[in-house]
C-alpha cells in the first residue's frame, strides 16, 4: 500500500526523534560525581594531563605581553574570563583519556592523540572555530568597553589600573557592563558546548546535532547547568591567578569532568555503530631520525 506523501515527513521526523540522544535529568549530586571521578582520571594520569594543557598558561603569558603592542593590564581578565569559552575544544584529549580509562583500555599522553583520528574530528575542529570566533569577539568587545570608559589611556601600572577599576564611578560601571556582556558570551559558550565534544567523539555525530543535543541538555536540566556554569568560571579564575599556571590543573580537571558530565547527563545509546577502524600508528625509532622525514623514499624504495 502507498504512504501518502504528508505522511512521508512525519515519518522521517518520528525516526530523526527516535535516534536523537536521550536526555536524563540530573541534580547537583551529579556534578560532584563528574568532578570526583575527574579528579580521580587526572591523578591516574597527571604527567599527560598537564603536558596537554601547558599551552594554557603559556598563552596566557604570551597574550598578556603582545596584544595590541600596549598595556594589556585592562585585557587581563576577559583574556582568563575566555579561556571558559575554548577549553571545551582544547581539552578533546583529555575526553579520549577519560573515554579510555572507562573501557578499561591504556591512557597515555599518545593515545591522547588518537582524538585526531576520529571520524568526527571535522566536526570538532568546525566546532572549535566556532568557539575561537566567539573567543575573539569576546576579547574585542572587552577592549571597546574599557576604551568606552577610560579612553585609550593606557594605566601607569598595576595599581593605577586597580585605582581607576575600584574606586571611580566609571571603574564600576566597567565592572557591572564588563560582567554582564561576559555572562552572555559564557551563556552562549555553555549551551552549545557542554556535552558537544563528548558527545562528537562518543558516537561521531556531527556539530550541528551535537550543538541542538547540548542545546536540549541545558534546557532539560537549567539549574545544574547554571551551577556547572558557575563551577567552571570560579575554578578557571582561581586557576589564573598565580600568572594562568593554576590551569594547568584546572583545566585537565574540568576536561576530564565533563566527559564525565556528558555521561550522566546523556544516556548511553541503546543501539550503539561500531566505531570504524582508525589507522595504526607507525612506530618510530631513534635511530631512523633522519629516514624518518623522508619517509616517501623509503616506500619509493620498498
Amino acid at each position: 500500500m502507498a504512504i501518502p506523501g504528508n505522511v512521508t515527513p512525519m515519518i522521517r521526523a518520528t525516526q530523526d526523534t527516535a535516534a536523537a540522544p536521550i536526555i536524563r535529568t540530573i541534580g547537583l549530586s551529579d556534578l560532584h560525581r563528574a568532578l570526583r571521578l575527574g579528579w580521580e582520571d587526572f591523578k591516574a594520569v597527571p604527567s599527560h594531563a598537564i603536558i596537554l594543557c601547558v599551552i594554557y598558561p603559556v598563552l596566557g603569558l604570551v597574550l598578556a605581553r603582545t596584544v595590541l603592542g600596549y598595556s594589556v593590564l585592562p585585557l587581563l581578565f576577559p583574556l582568563a574570563a575566555g579561556f571558559a569559552l575554548l577549553g571545551p575544544f582544547a581539552a578533546l584529549g583529555l575526553y579520549e583519556l577519560s573515554r579510555r580509562r572507562e573501557r578499561g583500555e591504556p591512557a597515555t599522553a599518545s593515545d591522547a592523540l588518537d582524538v585526531l583520528r576520529s571520524p568526527s574530528f571535522g566536526a570538532m575542529l568546525g566546532l572549535g572555530t566556532l568557539l575561537l570566533a566567539l573567543f575573539v569577539t569576546w576579547v574585542a568587545t572587552a577592549q571597546a568597553i574599557y576604551v568606552a570608559t577610560f579612553g585609550y589611556e593606557a594605566a601607569a601600572g598595576i595599581p593605577d589600573f586597580a585605582a581607576r577599576v575600584l574606586t571611580t564611578p566609571q571603574g564600576w560601571w566597567l565592572i557591572v557592563v564588563g560582567c554582564g556582556v561576559g555572562f552572555l558570551f559564557a551563556v552562549v559558550a555553555l549551551c552549545i558546548s557542554v556535552v558537544s565534544f563528548p558527545l562528537m567523539l562518543d558516537r561521531h555525530a556531527g556539530a550541528g546535532d551535537a550543538m541542538v543535543t547540548s542545546l536540549r541538555a541545558v534546557a532539560r536540566n537549567p539549574i545544574p547547568m547554571a551551577v556547572w556554569g558557575l563551577i567552571v568560571a570560579v575554578l578557571l579564575v582561581l586557576g589564573s591567578l598565580p600568572f594562568f599556571l593554576g590551569l594547568a590543573v584546572v583545566v585537565p580537571l574540568l576536561g576530564h569532568a565533563t566527559w564525565h558530565l556528558y555521561r550522566e547527563v546523556i544516556a548511553p545509546d541503546p543501539n550503539p555503530r561500531p566505531e570504524p577502524p582508525r589507522p595504526q600508528r607507525e612506530r618510530r625509532f631513534a635511530a631512523d631520525f633522519p629516514a624518518a622525514l623522508f619517509s616517501w623514499r623509503r616506500k619509493d624504495d620498498a
